[in-house]
């Protein structure tokens, strides 16, 4: 099967992974079909031990993700047949959410309605310039449906989160990054390749079981875990880290960088 033809395009190069939502002629709209390749994507590689982050973005320059695809969800009708459309599309975010490494949505184009909501399960958000996020749900009459409504108001608060919500806002890029739902912006005529390179770089200079450390810890307050298991948690990958010979080598390396000066 041809590159062209497939929904999901994941590649592995120095220590990053990259997925590509590969619908550019449908404003990579995410039909079913599309996040049951997500979560089998993400849960294949988690396990991958040189990976030390994973980009996210759509194909082409136009859309990140235009939500879900209004053609294959219009067999959607009944209660039954939507609460297992959404339980299936939450389990896919949930692999991007639960994937054990920092996630980058990289925001190509327009994320809007589920593709908001598919960008604002990843750890962190780069975007094009010319890209705009919006919770649009509520034009068609129907509210967040994959978690995203949550991850939302986590990361800008209930009541600007309600207020985009119900206003069913599109923000554009600079707006976004001052309303903390990005966390940058491509500079005007920068390509977003050369924006994510640049925020990822302090990333990639970290071991992976560093990242995968802190990961952890993110994982277990963003699902609101009580302190004790947080603290477990920390301690549980303090104890990896610390034992790991990487720590050792830096360690020494500085203890010697200090007896010689």
């Amino acid at each position: 099967m041809s590159d062209s033809s497939k929904l999901l395009i994941a590649e592995v190069a120095d220590g990053v992974l990259n997925v590509i939502i590969n619908r550019p002629g449908k404003r990579n709209a995410l039909s079913r079909a599309v996040l049951a390749e997500l979560r089998r994507t993400f849960h294949d590689f988690a396990a991958a031990g040189e990976l030390k982050v994973a980009v996210l973005r759509g194909a082409g320059d136009r859309c990140f993700a235009a939500g879900g695809d209004l053609h294959d969800l219009a067999t959607v009708r009944t209660p039954e047949q939507t609460r297992t459309m959404a339980d299936e599309a939450h389990d896919a975010l949930d692999a991007i959410r639960d994937f054990p490494l920092p996630v980058v949505a990289a925001l190509n184009g327009d994320a809007l309605g589920g593709g908001a909501e598919l960008a604002v399960a990843c750890d962190f958000r780069v975007a094009a310039n010319h890209a705009q996020i919006g919770f649009i749900q509520g034009r068609l009459n129907i509210s967040t449906a994959w978690g995203g409504g949550g991850d939302l108001m986590r990361l800008i608060g209930v009541s600007p989160a309600l207020r985009l919500l119900a206003a069913s806002e599109r923000l554009d890029a600079q707006a976004a990054l001052g309303a903390g739902l990005v966390d940058a912006v491509a500079v005007a005529q920068e390509p977003l390749q050369a924006a994510v390179e640049r925020f990822i770089a302090p990333f990639l200079q970290q071991a992976p079981q560093v990242l995968r450390a802190f990961k952890a810890l993110a994982r277990a307050m963003r699902r609101g875990l009580p302190a004790s298991e947080v603290r477990a948690v920390e301690t549980r990958h303090l104890v990896e880290t610390w034992a790991h010979p990487d720590h050792w080598q830096a360690a020494d390396k500085i203890l010697g960088a200090r007896r010689t000066s």
